[in-house]
């Protein structure tokens, strides 16, 4: 059955080291991220696969990732959902329909641990965002 321990996973790190968000258009989702987060996410080819890469630092924590274009990659409302942190969950928000996606709950408070809110993206993924803003 494998180790059930988690000894694999005991790191200095939380467990996420990699997260890919499935696109059928990157010119489409590469703008509506870039545009919500106010960021830039450069492109890169390998062979017919492409990348938009989330900006990063490996010195920090949490996970570092990228929007991906490839043959078997089907966006998806149904499957994972990643949470983006950011620090006013209402200003992205705000973009998310202006920019081609849908707001599918608003902020709503969990407790101790924050607000939350979820999307679907231009390419029809479920997106989470997540803030300890106002706790």
């Amino acid at each position: 059955m494998g180790n059930v321990s988690g000894d694999n996973m005991r790191n200095k790190n939380n467990p996420v080291g990699w997260f890919e968000i499935p696109v059928v258009n990157m010119d489409r989702a590469k703008a509506f991220y870039e545009s919500i987060f106010e960021i830039e996410m450069p492109v890169q080819t390998m062979d017919d696969n492409m990348m938009a890469w989330f900006p990063c630092d490996n010195t920090k924590l949490g996970s570092c990732g990228s929007l991906v274009k490839m043959k078997d990659y089907i966006p998806s409302r149904d499957g994972v959902v990643i949470y983006f942190t950011v620090l006013n969950l209402e200003v992205v928000l705000d973009k998310v329909n202006e920019n081609g996606g849908e707001v599918l709950v608003s902020r709503t408070s969990i407790g101790q641990y924050g607000f939350v809110a979820f999307f679907i993206d231009s390419e029809g993924n479920k997106i989470g965002l997540h803030t300890r803003e106002n706790l």
